[in-house]
This record gives structure tokens, sequence and C-alpha cells, in this order.
């Protein structure tokens, strides 16, 4: 016993020091890395391939692929120079001074291009930190399978990075650098997260595009964004996706809080105007959803009630001439809102109904209560995209206007 005890400790001994000797053998320094911040990618045309240098392949090998060539753009982290605070604020003359590198280079894939990517810089490029990837329309409609090969496969890229699609060139967003933030990068990353708390927007991560996007019953959508004045950017909407590619877009910002209501998603960050008979145009401020969703099956297709409860205030009322003092004021406010808001959810639901990419995620539902006929209709998800097309939605919407404001007489 005695001997089979110091047997143990011997091997403990010589583990220690194994371990101790050994150290990070292989350790990489943070400087000694290419950290990607953000990527862009917009279409190059087969021209690309006549000017620019692609390092991986001979050009007769390809020649086919040509004419979907794509450009990248990367936005690299330059060591030392990413401020940790605000900084002085605003983009600065010198390229020297930048805290970020935009490198562009194309290729036929994505990893063709990140492979030329390589090419042109000399540290190893690392994804541990890509937290922005933006894709221009023309990307979108064309599919994103190629890009959700390459990045769900990859371990280093995180699922909390943002897949953002703009009505602009992409490259365009690893250039803009708001008064607010010198890396852009990262102002649309804290803009994007923001809005999140705000309750402007729904979470919609990566992990959220890709398990959408392989729920039978449901669809995947994307922010939609573009560039104002050159330096500010705009959220303004969802792109809809079927098949992994962009079959539509909203068509303004405020259907963003319309489908929030409808799914019942919080905090409620919308204010809207609107005209009121008696009144004159009030502006009412979401505080709280809730939404209940039912499925049954009538007269051999799938139907949907959704029940939205909106609890909101009043923030301002523009005609000086009327006054709101009493319940039924309230009630004229609250019941014209009910109208609005009803009208503007089974618009959208039209919208996605026509290009057949079910957002809401109706035929999780259809799946998950109504069992035996999703089973005898449903075998692909393509079944349900043409189901959910004709599908009949009954919405039901109330308000409920808790604060009016103060008054000191």
């Amino acid at each position: 016993m005695k001997n089979k005890f110091m047997k143990v400790v011997v091997y403990l001994q010589l583990l220690a020091i194994s371990v101790l000797l050994s150290g990070c053998w292989d350790s990489t320094q943070i400087d000694d890395r290419a950290l990607i911040l953000g990527l862009a990618i917009d279409e190059a045309g087969p021209e690309a391939s006549k000017k620019e240098d692609l390092a991986n392949h001979k050009e007769r090998d390809v020649k086919q692929l040509n004419k979907n060539m794509i450009r990248l753009t990367a936005q690299i982290a330059v060591p030392g120079r990413v401020p940790l605070g605000p900084g002085n604020g605003g983009s600065s003359d010198s390229k020297k001074s930048s805290p970020v590198w935009v490198v562009q280079v194309v290729g036929h894939t994505i990893e063709d291009a990140m492979n030329n990517l390589q090419q042109e810089i000399a540290d190893p490029r690392f994804l541990e930190h890509l937290r922005i990837i933006v894709i221009s329309e023309n990307i979108a409609e064309r599919g994103l399978d190629d890009l959700n090969d390459v990045f769900r496969r990859n371990a280093q890229v995180r699922r909390s990075t943002w897949l953002l699609v703009t009505d602009t060139k992409a490259s365009d967003l690893m250039e803009v650098a708001p008064p607010l933030e010198r890396v852009p990068t990262l102002y649309v990353l804290s803009m994007l997260e923001k809005s999140v708390e705000m309750g402007k927007f729904p979470e919609m991560y990566l992990s959220h595009f890709w398990n959408n996007g392989s729920k039978l019953g449901q669809n995947p959508f994307l922010p939609y964004i573009s560039i104002r004045e050159g330096e500010n950017i705009l959220i303004n909407g969802f792109a809809f996706f079927r098949n992994n590619k962009m079959v539509g877009t909203t068509s303004s910002p405020i259907e963003i809080g319309v489908y929030m209501a409808a799914k019942g998603i919080n905090p409620g960050g919308y204010t809207v105007l609107f005209p009121v008979q008696d009144t004159g145009y009030v502006m009412v401020r979401a505080k709280k959803r809730k939404s209940y969703t039912k499925v049954r099956i009538q007269n051999g297709k799938p139907h949907a009630d959704i029940d939205v409860y909106i609890h909101g205030e009043l923030v301002e009322k523009l005609s000086a001439n009327t006054n709101i003092d009493t319940t039924l004021d309230l009630k004229k406010i609250e019941e014209e809102q009910e109208r609005r808001t009803t009208m503007a959810i089974n618009d959208l639901i039209k919208e996605t109904q026509k290009v057949k990419s079910d957002i809401f995620g109706l035929g999780e539902y259809v799946r998950a209560h109504e069992r035996s006929y999703w089973n005898e209709n449903v075998r692909a998800k393509n079944d349900w995209e043409n189901l959910y097309a004709g599908m009949s939605i009954h919405v039901n919407v109330k308000v409920n206007i808790r604060r009016v404001g103060m008054k000191i007489k």
C-alpha cells in the first residue's frame, strides 16, 4: 500500500514538473495577429479577375466562376490605436493615426477572398473579434449558402456576430466614422445593441438567423440598414429571406415596431404619430407588449389568431384647441391606435405572404399544436412556405394608455 502511494506521489510530481517546464508552447501574442473587426461583401463583377491578383489558383482553372466574383473588405484593428474610451472623437485626417486598417480583396468565393486577404497581410487573420458582417443587396439576393457554410463551420466566428444587409455598397460601412466613435465597426455594433435595449430592434445575431433558417416552420430575416449623409446609419427595417436568398424588405422603420408588437417583444420603444377625430394629432409611445398566438385547422387549412396587448403612454398632443380631460377622450385615442396597429400588422403579414417568408414563425405553432396536420401536409420547408402564402390570419389589438403626463395648476 505504501509503495502504491509513493508511486502516485512521484507521478504527480513528474506531471507538475512537465506542466511547469512546457509552458504555453503554442501561444501567439495578440500583436502578432490580424484582428478582423468587420467584413463587408459586395459583388465585384467579371472584370475584377483581370485587374486583381488572385493568389490561390490559375485563372484558366476558374474562368466559369468569373461572373460571380465578390469583393471583400476587411476592417483590421491596428494594435495600440483602438481607443478604450471615447477618445477625441471624429475621424482623423492622417491614415497613420487611424485605429483601423481597411483592406480590399476579390475572390470567387468567400473563402477564396479570405485566402487572398491573407496574402496581403503579414500576420495570420483572426476572426475571434469579428462583430459585424455587412452584405450588399445583390449578394443577399444571390444567396447566402457560401457565407453560411464558411462562417458556420469556423470555430473562431462568434454566434453573437451581427449580419446586416445594406442598400448601398457594403464596403462604405467599413469607412464610416461618426463623431461618436472612431472605429466604424464598434459604432455599428453599439448602435445595434443599444437599439435592442431601447426596444427599437429585436435580437437577431448570426445564431438567431441560422436557427430560424433551420426551422421547418419559420424563415429568417436580417437588419436592413442605410447610410445617411455619409456618417449616419439608419436601421431601415427588415430583409426577408427564403431558401437563403433575400426576397423582400420592409418599406419603413416603423414596421420593426409592428413586428415586435405582433411577437410581443419588449421593451416597447416606438412612438407613433396619428390623427384622432375631434382631438387632432397625438403621439403615443408603446411601453410594454404582450402577444398570444393560437392556431387551428379551419376548412382543411391552417388558421391563426394573434392577440396583441399594448400598454402605452400619451407623449404629446399637437392641437392647442382641444383638451384630453375625460376617459372618453382617451378611449378615442386607444381605439384609433388599435385600428391603425391592426391594419399595420395585417399589411406586414400580407407583405411576407407574397414572398412566402414566414418571419413570424407561425409554422412552428402549427407543427407544435397541430401535429397530425403537419405530418400529413408538410414534408419539407417549401411545403410550409406554400401553405403560409394562403394562410388566413386574424389579428386583434388591444391598447391601454396608462400615463398621460402631469399638469400643474
